[in-house]
């Protein structure tokens, strides 16, 4: 066994990926991350990258292959990816990722979730490709085999056969504290949350979760918004002072997937069994290339633990201690079967955000044609079931727009590299037709040599990068594309739904300033936030002129003292300083003016084997047993009571900041 030492500038000296081809090495990672430079051909090389990866540690390990283009100083692209611990599994990377159409591709039974980050690569600027590990919070141990390139995709090799997942669905190979042990401990402490879950919000709470110390308006019976004192409240339907806090995902819809690592399981009962064979299920990967298998764990515990009523025991159990703990909000995608059912305020999305046929890139849609509208008044007609619901919040749009994943994305640059003949760029051509009257003009001020506006239907690269004057206009038209993309679908919802508030994309972050476009036609802007204190990201909004209530769909942090392997997008030390890192940041949320909600996620841990695609973090307020993490739960009660004087500005935020580890997350 070779072991090879990897520098902190991510290169083994004298190595060569053609040198590595068949043969086994061992591999210490220093924290700040390590690998190996691929040859700079790689593209001719061939178009799969393959290996056989084992973690020889009790955590997962997040691996990327970035490339970097010449005269950039910065990675073009990244493709991340994630491997489990103690598991030597096959890895399959396509480098025809690199043309950045796909943000999720899918990963080999044993590999965990992947992510495309970055712009399209231009192939014939292309300088190095590296193959790295993350940063960690100490060395870590490596053992590749078997790499190669090929122009052909090779055949996934076997999975080892090992135990991993008890017949529970936690971690067979470690225990800690809170583990389950046998079904009797498991209905012992169910039972002790649905004793504690009877009583409800804590003092000085109105029914819906508002402050009764800070009446802002008489109520209108639903859910609105309020500025006083430059400062932006959400207001319950009583007219009290109303800060959104609650976990996303309530319910028992976290899916567990098996199949391909059936073998790495302790129990899995037959697919006919009368009690225990409806918690399988067959579903399409969102996004991805086929269907996968799923079986929930969630529900079979529960199932196996408070017999055939469990769901309602289960309601009572969970929601109540929602409420005990003072969180006021069931956040997005929670169970259907919860809304409106259960006393507590929710929010909730579009079933889907208006498409066509025709895309953009990605997942952006011909927003200027008549097909959009037309689609965006079906999507709408959702609401219309719930418009009257004085316990709906209000509802997002959508959820983290694949398209905005790319810094600085010009949209009409899409428009006019898309083969496509979209209607967008029939709007796009005629756009800059009318700007510069002939096609003389528009090469002299861009530098191009086009011989008719005909010429801009064959696809044209980056184009805002030609000249100065190519950059304004298309900047300029992204804007039209954006507020389309945005005015189009919120009108059509106030059609339906004039109750209830627009609450925003969610998006995953500002990417580009032009992003916040369209704003005037939500209520809330919305964003998701993975960081240790999201003042900043709040601020950035305000800074970019959105004068509204700023609410955050997303945060979580995790572990690794418990049983799953992976922290997600923001990692910290133990069990309690995942308490003490809700509350730190929950606070400064509300302690900014415009910060009015942040929900956490999610409620319930992932499957220590991944998801529908790959994650497994330790996020929840829950374990796959529907146990409470005390500590978590403690902090959040702390929080909660005294979060409405930290939104007044009577209280300073808690200054007691989490102790923080690179994150485990793909």
């Amino acid at each position: 066994m070779k072991t090879i030492p990897i520098t902190p500038e991510h290169l083994t000296p004298g190595t060569s990926l053609n040198d590595l081809g068949g043969g086994r090495f061992r591999l210490t990672l220093p924290e700040a991350g390590g690998g190996f430079e691929l040859p700079g051909n790689t593209p001719e090389l061939g178009r799969f990258l393959s290996f056989r990866a084992e973690v020889e540690e009790e955590h997962s390990l997040p691996m990327q292959l970035i490339v970097f283009e010449s005269g950039e100083p910065e990675p073009v692209f990244t493709l991340r990816f994630g491997l489990l611990p103690s598991a030597e599994a096959a890895v399959l990377l396509d480098l025809s990722l690199m043309d950045g159409s796909e943000l999720f591709p899918e990963a080999l039974p044993g590999t965990l979730k992947m992510v495309c980050h970055g712009r399209r690569v231009r192939r014939d600027r292309i300088e190095k490709i590296l193959l790295t590990s993350l940063p960690s919070h100490h060395e870590v141990t490596l053992t590749l085999c078997d790499i190669r390139l090929t122009d052909s995709e090779p055949s996934p090799a076997s999975l080892p056969d090992l135990k991993l997942v008890d017949e529970f669905g936690q971690n067979k190979r470690k225990d800690w504290p809170g583990k389950t042990h046998d079904l009797d401990e498991l209905r012992r402490a169910l039972e002790g949350q649905l004793r504690d879950a009877e009583s409800g919000y804590p003092e000085r709470f109105s029914e819906y979760g508002g402050s009764l110390a800070h009446r802002l308006t008489p109520g209108t019976g639903f859910f609105t918004s309020r500025k006083e004192n430059g400062r932006w409240h959400l207001v319950d339907p009583l007219g009290y002072a109303f800060f959104s806090m609650g976990p996303d995902c309530v319910g028992l819809g976290g899916d567990c997937r098996i199949d391909g690592v059936e073998k790495w399981l302790d129990f899995l009962p037959p697919e006919d069994d009368p009690e225990l064979g409806e918690m399988y299920s067959d579903r399409a990967r969102r996004g991805g290339r086929r269907e996968y298998k799923a079986f929930s764990f969630f529900r079979a515990n529960l199932r196996r633990a408070l017999g055939p009523d469990w769901y309602g025991k289960w309601k009572k159990m969970l929601t109540g201690e929602i409420k005990r703990c003072g969180m006021n909000t069931l956040g997005n995608w929670s169970d259907a079967d919860l809304l409106g059912t259960t006393g507590i305020p929710y929010v909730t999305s579009l079933p889907s955000f208006p498409s066509t046929e025709k895309k953009i890139f990605r997942d952006f849609p011909d927003v200027l044609s008549p097909e959009f509208a037309e689609n965006a008044e079906v999507c709408a007609s959702a609401l219309e079931a719930r418009k009257d619901d004085p316990l709906m919040i209000g509802y997002f749009l959508r959820n983290e727009p694949e398209w905005a994943f790319v810094d600085g994305l010009v949209v009409a640059d899409e428009a006019l590299y898309c083969p496509e003949r979209t209607v967008t760029k029939e709007r796009l051509v005629a756009f800059l037709e009318e700007r510069y009257g002939g096609i003389g003009e528009l090469n002299a001020a861009w530098g191009t040599k086009f011989e008719s506006f005909e010429s801009l239907y064959t696809p044209v690269r980056d184009a805002s990068r030609l000249s100065p004057a190519a950059a304004r206009d298309m900047h300029e038209f992204s804007r039209v594309m954006l507020r389309a993309y945005v005015e189009i679908p919120s009108h059509a919802c106030r059609a339906v739904d004039p109750n209830h508030m627009i609450l925003g994309m969610r998006w995953a972050w500002i990417s580009d300033p032009d992003i916040v476009t369209g704003w005037e036609n939500f209520d809330v802007f919305s964003i998701n936030c993975y960081s240790v204190d999201p003042t900043a990201n709040i601020r950035q909004v305000a800074d970019l002129g959105v004068d509204l209530p700023v609410m955050i769909g997303e945060f979580h942090f995790g572990a690794l003292d418990a049983g799953l392997p992976a922290t997600g997008l923001e990692g910290v030390t133990s069990q309690s300083e995942r308490g003490a890192a809700y509350r730190y940041y929950c606070e400064r949320v509300a302690a900014h003016p415009n910060g009015v909600g942040c929900h956490y996620f999610q409620c319930y841990d992932q499957f220590v084997l991944g998801r529908f695609d790959g994650e497994n973090y330790n996020i929840g307020l829950f374990d796959i047993c529907s146990r409470a993490y005390p500590e978590m739960m403690k902090a959040v009660l702390e929080c909660s009571r005294g979060i409405y004087s930290v939104a007044d500005g009577s209280t300073p935020p808690t200054e007691r900041r989490p102790l923080s580890i690179p994150m485990i997350a793909y």
